[in-house]
């Protein structure tokens, strides 16, 4: 006995309506500003024929305000689980030709489901949003969808990764949830986020402003630093969660996905020596450290666009997975201020939490001196690179290039913060102030009664260097694992990550600690 006919051509016929969502006149209008369908994100994400969706029949249940006489397909959102590179992802893609992408009761039902299926399964979650917002035909019903959607982002924080990609629309109480994720992705046209728009600012504050300003990729990602990526559209967005998944665990028991290189190469790199300027003052860029030490073409920045004095990134050296915390002395002389600790103590947060060895580059002159930093509240923020160090328990493996004064010297991992292994050029300054400064206050009177000044200064900063700056003197009472030249940094790094993959460290049983938020 066969199955009726009708009754599959009953369910082809369903299907076929609920796959065109809002009509094929709406999805024209946003492809012609270059937008995908919220069913095209997803195929171009997924690996082919793998992605198995949930709730296709789903329904709104709101009935006032005229909303009976609407058809919302699939309640305006696409969820369900495909694969990644052989890999099991949950994801919901918003609709936003479908009553605007609003989230209802239905609506957000369908992304607590997949959400705790996620969690369940021990998958990464990616969200597509392009919401207008909560329906507001639904009423409380909206804001408590909202509510329970948040809350599963603080369940599924730090057991499995959350990715949002920002593909249109999100504003108001829809920004939450992304702001709860772990990375955004944020397209350069056709998206915005924000809380209250140019009208509402205007109307409360009488103050005038632009969406550019306060809710384009180029404002959360350069200036407020609530977005980590900026994708030129809706293909390279899904590029990048695609990428930043390459080098992440499908959660928190798991290791990273490293694939160690079945050799080392322990041929030194004599490339590293001349990146070094001859003047101890004189700029240069981390960015072709990291070059030299990782493999080829393999590092993927993080929040590139915000706070640039301190360079965050994924990467591999050897094969192994690694996340990479550095200065970058070409921007602002490579001082932590309150963005760049921010920035720092949030990916090693995260790094610790998904079991990614961190490896710290350092070239800190000190944290940013001025009103507006201690009115803002450096000491608060810089103790949360203090604390972001010292609390994870993943490898982490330091090299001090130049310049480590002071408090800043401690926050970018020093050995006192438990760091398994600290190394340092023969170029590596390692004292509570720079050698000028100090010399100021160590021989103020003896330059002052000298008759060559200029020579005698030279004749101090010389000598503080050599006696209480130099790295020698650290090694000496055990802070540094070793001096090493330049050239051998990439081999002497791999080793150290290599032979601190096996690491296991406890610490005392306590709910959670309390970072200065």
């Amino acid at each position: 006995m066969t199955i009726r006919k009708e009754l599959l051509q009953d369910l082809e016929q369903r299907q076929s309506k609920l796959l065109v969502g809002g009509g094929d006149s709406r999805h024209a209008v946003r492809q012609a500003k270059g937008m995908l369908s919220a069913r095209e994100r997803l195929d171009i994400f997924f690996d082919p024929f793998t992605f198995q969706e949930w709730g296709m029949h789903v329904e709104h249940s709101c009935h006032d305000f005229g909303m009976e006489k609407k058809s919302m397909p699939c309640d305006g959102i696409v969820t369900g689980v495909g694969r990644v590179n052989g890999q099991p992802v949950a994801a919901f893609s918003q609709d936003a030709t479908v009553g605007g992408g609003a989230l209802g009761q239905r609506h957000a039902k369908k992304i607590c489901d997949i959400m705790d299926y996620a969690l369940e399964g021990g998958m990464p979650f990616v969200a597509i949003n392009d919401s207008g917002g909560a329906r507001i035909q639904e009423g409380v019903e909206s804001l408590s969808g909202y509510g329970q959607v948040f809350y599963r982002n603080v369940l599924l924080s730090g057991c499995v990764p959350q990715i949002g990609v920002i593909a249109g629309n999100c504003a108001g109480g829809a920004a939450y949830s992304p702001a709860l994720m772990d990375f955004l992705i944020m397209t350069r046209e056709n998206a915005n986020m924000f809380i209250c728009g140019p009208q509402v600012i205007k109307a409360a504050t009488g103050v005038d402003c632009t969406m550019d300003e306060i809710g384009s990729a180029a404002a959360n990602a350069g200036i407020s630093g609530n977005v980590q990526f900026v994708a030129e559209d809706d293909r390279h967005a899904m590029q990048i969660v695609t990428a930043l998944l390459s080098f992440l665990p499908a959660n928190n028991v798991q290791n990273p996905p490293h694939a160690p290189t079945d050799e080392i190469c322990l041929d030194p790199d004599e490339s590293m020596n001349e990146i070094l300027p001859e003047d101890p003052k004189g700029t240069m860029n981390m960015y072709d450290v990291i070059e030299r030490i990782v493999d080829k073409d393999c590092f993927l920045e993080v929040h590139r666009d915000f706070a640039p004095n301190i360079i965050v990134g994924f990467a591999r050296v050897d094969g192994v997975v690694v996340g990479i915390i550095a200065n970058q002395p070409n921007v602002k002389a490579g001082t932590l201020d309150i963005d760049a600790s921010d920035k720092g103590a949030r990916f090693i947060r995260f790094c610790n939490a998904f079991n990614i060895p961190i490896l710290t580059l350092v070239d800190v002159p000190g944290f940013l001196p001025g009103v507006a930093q201690e009115q803002g509240g450096i000491i608060r923020h810089g103790a949360k690179m203090l604390f972001a160090y010292s609390a994870a328990t993943v490898p982490k493996i330091t090299v001090i290039t130049r310049k480590a004064y002071g408090g800043s010297y401690l926050a970018m991992c020093s050995r006192d913060l438990k760091a398994d292994m600290v190394f340092a050029w023969p170029t590596a300054e390692i004292a509570v102030m720079g050698a000028e400064g100090a010399v100021n206050v160590l021989y103020r009177n003896e330059i002052a009664e000298a008759e060559d000044k200029v020579a005698t200064r030279k004749q101090f900063i010389d000598e503080y260097r050599d006696r209480f700056a130099s790295p020698y003197m650290a090694a000496s009472h055990g802070m540094i694992t070793d001096v090493i030249s330049p050239a051998r940094t990439r081999c002497v790094i791999s080793l150290a990550l290599r032979n601190t993959l096996t690491k296991s460290e406890t610490r005392p049983p306590k709910k959670h600690g309390l970072i200065p938020l």
